[in-house]
């Protein structure tokens, strides 16, 4: 089943210049950060950045150095299984519960889970209907 949590999702952006996606990762390791997704995209003359960690205000203070602007906003994460389906399996219970996406990305790898991240219409009922992580539904 599901796993969902919420997260920090924090955008930037930085002069396009070698180096910016190193120096990003330093300080946010530095600051004992994991990164649990990354966008990173040139953009004319500026770098966009897109982080989603848990850890958003740790990350925030140790990107400051790098004097961008930062905007922060809530992420739902969603932990499933990795296989086939698994998507449409949440989508459905969204769905179910009234809840639009306005943006969805995730990840895989050959493992057991996958990650969704989900930014929604409202958060509070989607987290409600996926479980959130660490809950257990009765049987």
């Amino acid at each position: 089943m599901a796993k969902a949590r919420m997260a920090q999702l924090l955008s930037f952006k930085l002069p396009n210049k070698v180096g910016q996606l190193s120096a990003v990762g330093d300080l946010v390791g530095a600051a004992g950060v994991n990164i649990e997704a990354i966008l990173a995209v040139e953009s004319g003359a500026n770098a966009e950045f897109r982080l989603v960690t848990g850890k958003g205000a740790k990350a925030k203070k140790a990107l400051s150095t790098l004097g961008a602007e930062i905007s922060e906003e809530g992420v739902i994460c969603v932990q499933v299984a990795n296989k086939a389906g698994r998507l449409s399996k949440v989508a459905k219970k969204l769905a179910d519960a009234a809840v639009n996406v306005n943006r969805a990305w995730g990840t895989s790898f050959k493992g057991k889970s996958s990650m969704l991240f989900l930014q929604t219409s409202d958060d509070k009922k989607a987290l409600a209907a996926l479980g959130k992580a660490g809950s257990r539904k009765k049987k």
